[in-house]
C-alpha cells in the first residue's frame, strides 16, 4: 500500500501538533518540515514522536553537510526517517547513511533542484540511501513546474522506494502512485485547508485506489485567470510582499470582480477617442486600463460601457474621470475610476493604445494581468503573473486555515504566536 506523508511546513509547533492530530487517522508518515525544524529545533521532532508513537516521524533536515551529526541528532530525537539533499557531496551522504545504520533510522535523499535527478537517483541507490524523493520545491512550483515528468524516469531507473512531492492535488497524487511512487508527500493541500481531516481523507482514498488519471492540460493564461478568480487583491498584495494597489481608484459598481490582461490607453483630460477605440482593440476577457492627463472631464460613460459589454470585455480601469454612473450601475458592469463628473470632453484623438502607462501610481504594460475588487486594483507584471497568482493562492490557503482556527475559538495572536515572532530589538 502507498504511504501518505503529511508535510508540516509551519513555524508554530502547537499548531503543527493540532493539525497532525486532525489528520493522523489517514496518514502514515508525519513530517516535521524544514521551517518547523528551523523554528523549534529538535524539540519539534521529540514532541511529534512522543505524540504520534504509531506513525513514522520524518525529519526534513535538507542536510548538505555534517551528515553524520545531523542524522544522529534526529535519530536520538525520535526520527524514523531523515531527509538529506541529493546535492550533498557523496562523502556527506555516506556519513549520513553510516550514522543512520548506527542509530536505527533511515535516510531519504531529496532530489530538489538537482540538475540531473535521474542519474543522481541511480547514484544515490548505489550509495545506499533508503528512499529517493522526486521533489519540486514550493518556490519552483510557483513557476509552473511539477514532479510528474521526472517521476516517470526515476521509477524506471531505481529499485528503492520513490517518494514524490510538489504541490500535488488528489488526482495528481493518484497518478503518481499509478506510475510507481510508493510515498506521496502532501503539504499545503492538506495543512493549509479549512478542514485538514477531510483533505487528508480525500488524498487517502485517491492513492489507495490509484489509477491513471487524465489531467486536462490548460494554457498558462487559463490557469492564471482561474487562480486569480479564486483570490482577492489583498491576497495578491501579500504575495507581492505588500505591493501597493493603484492609488485612489475604486469601483463604481460594488461587489464586482475583474480579472484579465491589460489593454493600456494614454489620453488627455476629456479626450475620449482613444479609450473608445481601445474597445475595438481589446479581446474578450481583457481589461481596458486608461491613464488620463487630468480628471476634470470624463473619458468614459454609459455608451462606451455598453460597447464593452457587447465585446465581452472584463472591465475598465480609469485613472481619471467617468460619468453616467447611474447607468453604469444599472448595467452592473465593472468600472473602476478615480473621479465622477457630469461633463465629458471631446474626441480629439490624442494619446496612444497599448503603451506603457503609470495608472494610479503603478506601472502597467500591455499584457500585464489586472485583478480588481472592492479593495482596489492590483497589477501583476506579465513576466511573473503565474508565479504571483500561485503565491496568492498559497496566501489564501494560509488565511483559510487561520480563519478555521479562529472560528474554533482561538485568537489571531494566539494562532500565529504573535508575541514570540515580534522582531527582537
Amino acid at each position: 500500500m502507498p504511504k501518505l506523508q503529511v508535510a508540516l511546513d509551519l513555524i508554530e509547533l502547537k499548531r503543527a501538533v493540532d493539525i497532525a492530530k486532525e489528520v493522523a487517522e489517514f496518514v502514515d508518515w508525519i513530517e516535521v518540515g524544514t521551517p518547523l525544524i528551523k523554528s523549534e529545533g529538535m524539540n519539534a521532532v521529540r514532541v511529534m514522536k512522543k505524540t504520534f508513537r504509531n506513525h513514522e516521524i520524518v525529519a526534513d533536515m535538507k542536510t548538505i553537510d555534517t551528515g553524520a551529526l545531523e542524522v544522529e541528532m534526529c535519530a536520538k530525537s525520535g526520527a524514523d526517517v531523515v531527509i538529506i539533499l541529493a546535492l550533498s557531496n557523496d562523502s556527506t551522504i555516506e556519513e549520513a547513511i553510516r550514522s543512520a545504520r548506527k542509530y536505527g533510522c533511515k535516510v531519504m535523499a531529496d532530489l530538489i533542484n538537482h540538475p540531473n535527478p535521474v542519474d543522481r537517483a541511480k547514484e544515490l541507490e548505489e550509495l545506499g540511501v533508503d528512499y529517493v524523493n522526486v521533489h519540486v520545491g514550493i518556490d519552483v512550483q510557483m513557476l509552473g513546474y511539477d514532479p510528474i515528468e521526472i517521476l516517470k524516469e526515476v521509477v524506471k531507473e531505481v529499485s528503492i522506494p520513490v517518494a514524490v512531492a510538489g504541490g500535488l492535488d488528489a488526482d495528481r497524487a493518484s497518478l503518481c502512485v499509478s506510475m510507481g511512487a510508493e510515498i506521496v508527500i502532501v503539504g499545503s493541500n492538506i495543512v493549509k485547508t479549512k478542514n485538514p481531516r477531510e483533505s487528508a481523507m480525500k488524498f487517502r482514498k485517491a492513492i489507495d485506489s490509484a489509477k491513471p488519471v487524465e489531467i486536462a492540460k490548460k494554457s498558462l493564461d487559463e490557469e492564471i485567470r482561474e487562480i486569480l478568480m479564486r483570490v482577492t487583491t489583498p491576497n495578491v498584495s501579500d504575495a507581492m510582499h505588500r505591493a501597493k494597489a493603484m492609488d485612489g481608484i475604486y469601483p463604481i459598481v460594488k461587489g464586482k470582480k475583474v480579472v484579465g490582461k491589460a489593454v493600456t490607453v494614454f489620453t488627455l483630460d476629456g479626450d475620449w477617442a482613444k479609450p473608445v477605440e481601445a474597445i475595438d482593440v481589446a479581446k474578450e476577457g481583457e481589461v481596458i486600463v486608461i491613464k488620463c492627463s487630468g480628471d476634470s472631464s470624463a473619458v468614459w460613460g454609459e455608451l462606451a460601457t455598453r460597447s464593452c459589454m457587447n465585446k465581452g470585455i472584463a472591465g475598465v480601469i480609469v485613472d481619471g474621470a467617468v460619468r453616467d454612473v447611474d447607468d453604469i450601475v444599472r448595467l452592473d458592469f465593472p468600472v473602476f475610476a478615480k473621479k465622477v463628473v457630469p461633463n465629458a470632453g471631446e474626441p480629439k484623438g490624442f494619446g496612444e493604445i497599448n503603451v506603457k502607462i503609470v495608472c494610479g501610481g503603478v506601472e502597467v504594460n500591455p499584457g500585464d494581468w489586472i485583478i480588481a475588487d472592492d479593495n482596489g486594483v492590483m497589477v501583476l507584471p506579465k513576466r511573473r503573473a503565474y508565479e504571483i497568482a500561485k503565491r496568492a493562492l498559497e496566501v489564501k490557503k494560509h488565511e483559510d486555515r487561520i480563519r478555521a482556527e479562529i472560528e474554533g475559538g482561538k485568537t489571531l495572536a494566539e494562532i500565529v504566536e504573535l508575541y514570540k515572532w515580534e522582531k527582537v530589538k
